[in-house]
């Protein structure tokens, strides 16, 4: 069956949505924008936040772009300093947000001579005051760089 005279996404579409952004610079842009707009509003800033703002409808939109070898550092950078809002709080609900960004709490020890890895048993923070917290997390992304 025909499509139906008039639609414009029939004839001529490769497939799929066009792109959100067609140079580097705008999503870039984009991006600063948006971080600038969280310290003017005095809101967070998240990987949801930015994924929305950026105008993408879910968090894999975010992830194709990358893939596409042009935006990928744009991308990451970004990430990065959502991650560096959550680092730089240290409050419990950070913490889960980091531990869901692939950070871990637990030590894990490498013996120079052997080359075996020791992994201590994850650590409580349960107990911890947000000031605890927020030197934990200097120590251990000292550790892991």
């Amino acid at each position: 069956m025909a499509a139906p005279e008039g639609n414009k996404y029939a004839l001529g579409n490769n497939g799929g949505r066009p792109p959100k952004f067609d140079n580097p610079e705008q999503l870039e842009n984009k991006c600063i924008d948006y971080f600038n707009y969280c310290i003017e509003e005095g809101e967070k800033v998240t990987i949801t936040g930015l994924t929305l703002y950026l105008g993408f409808c879910d968090r894999s939109s975010l992830k194709d772009y990358i893939d596409k070898k042009e935006f990928s550092h744009i991308i990451k950078r970004a990430k990065l300093v959502v991650e560096n809002s959550y680092e730089s709080n240290g409050n419990t609900i950070d913490i889960f947000a980091l531990k869901n960004m692939g950070w871990i709490d637990k030590l894990e020890v490498k013996n120079e001579h052997s080359g075996e890895i020791k992994t201590d048993k994850p650590v409580d923070l349960s107990g911890l005051s947000t000031e605890d917290l927020k030197t934990y997390l200097q120590i251990q992304s000292k550790i892991e760089s």
